[in-house]
């Protein structure tokens, strides 16, 4: 099972957030991936930085014979035509694309490296946006590392609206 993350605050070339993330699901079922199920889409509070509009977000599931590695270039150049530009962390952006797991494999845990990828993403047990629609589409998933379902990792509400 391998699971992407994806976000969209604000307007690109592909239009609002909304149309944007479901472009991108779009993407994400040309070869060499295959989407098999995608979330809800959720109007979600921004994180880290609160100075920005509203997200929308969803989760999905695919398939590819790409590596890790390769598979997050590939993601990163449907973020390119969708307008992505890497200015400010967690600042506004058009598309983001995240490997949340691949295949249940753990890499780089320590996080070494500014650009090196991590297996699982590190930051699935506390973004709500992240485990309410990975719960919808992976109830029977569970978190490499913490061994916990997605349901089990859900916090309290903070604003999550189904769009």
């Amino acid at each position: 099972m391998i699971l992407i993350g994806l976000g969209s605050n604000i307007t690109g070339p592909w239009g609002n957030p909304r149309t944007t993330v479901e472009r991108a699901l779009i993407c994400l079922n040309q070869f060499p991936l295959r989407l098999l199920k995608s979330s809800s889409l959720l109007a979600t509070k921004p994180f880290g930085n609160k100075n920005q509009p509203d997200f929308i977000n969803a989760v999905a599931m695919i398939e590819t014979a790409l590596p890790p590695i390769a598979l997050l270039s590939r993601l990163h150049d449907i973020e390119r035509k969708a307008g992505r530009k890497r200015a400010k962390r967690w600042g506004p952006r058009t598309l983001d694309l995240d490997i949340l797991d691949y295949k249940g494999r753990i890499l780089n845990p320590q996080g070494k490296g500014r650009a090196a990828l991590r297996l699982p993403h590190e930051g699935i047990a506390v973004r709500d946006f992240v485990v309410l629609p990975l719960a919808e589409i992976a109830p029977r998933w569970k978190h490499p590392q913490l061994l916990k379902t997605a349901k089990e990792m859900i916090h309290k509400p903070f604003g999550l609206n189904r769009v």
